[in-house]
């Protein structure tokens, strides 16, 4: 009977260990990318602002201006069905509904907020969750278009916003150069233009803007700016554009949390409503 001696016993056994941890390594890959990022949330959760405060903070509320502003909310499925009649009785004459995420995701309570808005005399819009990482910008504004962020000359719908911030479920720019951001987004607009007839809006922070597109200043001429900040002023605006069309003040006002204000009184968003 051959003797088997310790140093052939210990390399069986690192052969072994090796090939076990070969085999984990190898299952290891084959798992989706997000797949262990225990505080990533669920794909199609994503809404207006979620990343604000912890990239940028908060501070306190606008104070009270005399210049005409109108107040708004952006609301999504994570606040289910909408008081409308509480928000219309508190003031609020605006809003912006998450239809759509990715090519992936529509909000299950797309017909009762953006109808239930409409129905209480709001105006109001949608907005569009960008993913850049999961398709090319113009299959998500058609995507967009095609499942309620379309646009009707009614004088109660504003143009589809295109909702551009961090990435909640992975890197922030979403793995993009910001050439190739620049590029994505451009391909988005000039696609909601052509099914629409309309520039989208665009919703972002500064902040954002300049680490993921290189506070490119190009979209400021035809796409008007809907600034995220939560704090007494809007701050410094991404490069191109003067002005603000709409600020994302806080994400903790009554009834919905998220809460606007328009730059200019109702007819002016009658104005962009009607284009």
């Amino acid at each position: 009977m051959p003797v088997l001696r310790s140093g052939s016993t210990d390399r069986s056994r690192l052969a072994t260990a090796a090939g076990t941890l070969i085999a984990v390594l190898s299952l290891l890959l084959t798992l989706p990318a997000t797949a262990g990022a225990a505080d990533a949330p669920p794909r199609g959760s994503a809404h207006m602002g979620m990343g604000v405060i912890a990239h940028d903070g908060q501070g306190g509320l606008p104070p009270v201006n005399r210049a005409a502003q109108t107040e708004g909310v952006d609301v999504s499925s994570h606040q289910g069905n909408v008081n409308w009649s509480g928000l219309w009785s508190s003031g609020v004459k605006w809003a912006y509904v998450k239809a759509t995420e990715g090519t992936y995701y529509k909000n299950p309570y797309f017909a009762q907020q953006y109808n239930g808005s409409y129905n209480i005399g709001m105006i109001r819009g949608a907005y569009h969750f960008a993913t850049p990482d999961t398709a090319t910008g113009t299959a998500q504004a058609d995507y967009f278009v095609n499942n309620g962020g379309g646009w009707s000359r009614d004088g109660k719908t504003l143009p589809g916003a295109l909702d551009i911030e961090w990435n909640p479920y992975g890197a922030a720019c979403f793995g993009k150069t910001q050439s190739g951001m620049v590029t994505w987004i451009r391909d988005f607009l000039n696609r909601y233009k052509a099914r629409t007839g309309r520039d989208a809006v665009i919703y972002t922070a500064t902040s954002w803007w300049t680490q993921c597109t290189g506070n490119y200043s190009g979209f400021g001429a035809a796409n008007p700016l809907w600034i995220a900040r939560y704090n007494t002023t809007p701050g410094t605006l991404p490069a191109g554009w003067a002005y603000q069309t709409m600020w994302q003040y806080t994400s903790s006002g009554p009834i919905v949390g998220d809460h606007n204000k328009f730059n200019g009184a109702l007819d002016r968003v009658v104005a962009l409503a009607n284009g």
